[in-house]
């Protein structure tokens, strides 16, 4: 009998990659064959979409009977995934929160799992998958990009001591929107913008004529804050998402934002003497603990 892990994709694609990459590296290690279930978690959630199908995943999409995309089959995956923890072989691999609602690290490979292994979580560390890092960035490769819809040639990108910078905009009233939401995500972006322009001066000491890459969800008056001729905004009209992504993870150096898509085009970035500031701790983005790469570096 093959053994499946089934993992569950949600969110933005940021996130998406941290889920698949951990159960690509869990799957590896225990022989599990990876099944995807690119369904259960977007019956809710309708500002995000499933955007793994446009890389080189070589994992399978789940069988319709381990999916939960009927009201019936979700109580009952519910009332199993509860009954679980009376089970010596566990079936639910859930991502443990302290009560701060904070993770860290664990080494998931010890655990005794059953022959069918259901995985929830955000897993967003390195340490999950590093053990498995060369295999995971080709099955992360793009796999059709129109290279007459990128709003910069990719060649002068790579060539240049081009720097990626990463506005997050709407962190807190994407899902729900109100008064309070939306002062909190106004605040979130000027504090961003602070870090990145203190970033901003640490690469001109560091490099020899920059370039300044600026991407975002809603590039919106951010031209107001970056208006020097070695600063672009990139403004993407067709394939946003997929074509920022893609021209991100060619630049050469990154003032990484606090958002998990550009933490993944830094981590892709090929470039062998590659830089990456990390933002401060009063940008968080993650509950994880562990999310940076011990050579990303924090300059304030």
């Amino acid at each position: 009998m093959v053994k499946k892990l089934i993992v569950r994709i949600s969110e933005g694609l940021g996130n998406q990659l941290f889920m698949y990459a951990n159960a690509y590296s869990l799957s590896k290690s225990l022989k599990y064959k990876l099944y995807i279930d690119n369904v259960s978690a977007y019956k809710k959630l309708k500002i995000r979409n499933y955007l793994l199908d446009k890389f080189n995943i070589s994992s399978e999409i789940a069988e319709k009977n381990d999916l939960r995309d009927t009201f019936t089959k979700y109580l009952l995956y519910k009332f199993k995934k509860k009954a679980d923890f009376l089970k010596k072989r566990k079936s639910f691999l859930i991502e443990h929160k302290n009560s701060s609602k904070e993770t860290h690290f664990k080494n998931l490979r010890k655990e005794n799992y059953s022959e069918k292994l259901f995985i929830e979580g955000y897993f967003q560390s390195e340490k999950y998958f590093q053990k498995h890092k060369n295999e995971i960035k080709k099955e992360f490769q793009i796999k059709d990009i129109n290279y007459r819809n990128l709003f910069f040639d990719p060649n002068k990108i790579k060539d240049s001591q081009s720097v990626s910078i990463s506005i997050r905009q709407h962190r807190f009233d994407e899902k729900k929107e109100n008064i309070a939401n939306k002062e909190k995500s106004s605040n979130f972006t000027k504090e961003t913008v602070e870090y990145v322009n203190k970033s901003i001066f640490y690469f001109r000491e560091k490099l020899s004529n920059p370039k300044f890459y600026i991407f975002s969800n809603d590039l919106t008056d951010l031209d107001k804050f970056f208006t020097d001729k070695d600063m672009f905004l990139v403004k993407h009209t067709k394939d946003k998402i997929i074509n920022d992504f893609y021209l991100s993870s060619k630049c050469r150096h990154f003032i990484v934002g606090p958002t998990t898509f550009h933490w993944w085009t830094a981590y892709l970035s090929e470039y062998s003497e590659k830089m990456c500031i990390r933002p401060p701790d009063h940008l968080n983005f993650s509950s994880n603990k562990d999310i940076f790469p011990d050579s990303w570096v924090n300059v304030f």
